[in-house]
């Protein structure tokens, strides 16, 4: 187990290019469809959760994962992984990329790099969407924050804590009506008790 996260994050760091955004594709075909370590639900707790934490969402994802699968050890190794290839890379290049930014074919490498990592991420929103939107609260939450943070220039961080008290206040009132929807049925089946129990006055009249 160790040995896989140690490769499975190596990978991701040697091949995602643009931020830890474009990196989900690849991460949830590896941790979904390959290794079968998580369902989509999860998967997408996982990503809320590093999202909303301070730091690279690519670190938060790797310790995560390897905390979830092998503990602290685990933790440690995906880590590792996934800063190991960007760390030998830059000591590779960042000598040589000076003497050759200037360069119209290193530009249009850059230029290259930089379409492929937005498709993967544009990859990421179709792949999640599906799972996440379920329900009108999702998909008013969604168009909110996109609009928040595109159009209003709303710092990220406040949007994220503007969600998460919006989706523990959403929980709360969906468990309240859920414990009064379950009093009313109570109520009504005592009722229904009662009127069970209780003598039918027109037969003990002919009865009697």
């Amino acid at each position: 187990m160790l040995l896989e996260l140690f490769i499975v994050f190596f990978k991701l760091g040697a091949f995602t290019i643009g931020g830890g955004i474009a990196m989900l594709p690849i991460l949830q075909n590896e941790l979904i469809k390959n290794k079968k370590w998580f369902t989509e639900e999860e998967f997408i707790d996982a990503v809320a959760v590093c999202q909303s934490l301070p730091g690279v969402i690519a670190i938060n994802m790797a310790t995560y994962v390897g905390y979830k699968k092998k503990g602290l050890l685990g933790s440690f190794i995906a880590t590792i992984g996934v800063i190991l290839p960007s760390f030998i890379i830059i000591l590779i290049i960042a000598k040589g990329l000076a003497s050759v930014e200037d360069n119209p074919y290193v530009a249009g490498a850059m230029a290259g790099l930089r379409a492929a990592a937005l498709g993967l991420i544009l990859v990421s929103v179709i792949q999640l969407s599906s799972a996440m939107f379920k329900g009108k609260w999702t998909i008013i939450a969604a168009a909110l924050a996109f609009v928040l943070i595109g159009f209003l220039n709303v710092n990220t961080a406040y949007v994220i804590l503007l969600f998460m008290l919006l989706g523990i206040a959403s929980a709360y009132v969906a468990r309240q009506r859920i414990a009064a929807a379950g009093a009313a049925g109570g109520r009504e089946a005592d009722r229904a008790d009662i009127s069970a129990d209780a003598p039918d006055d027109g037969k003990a009249g002919d009865e009697k």
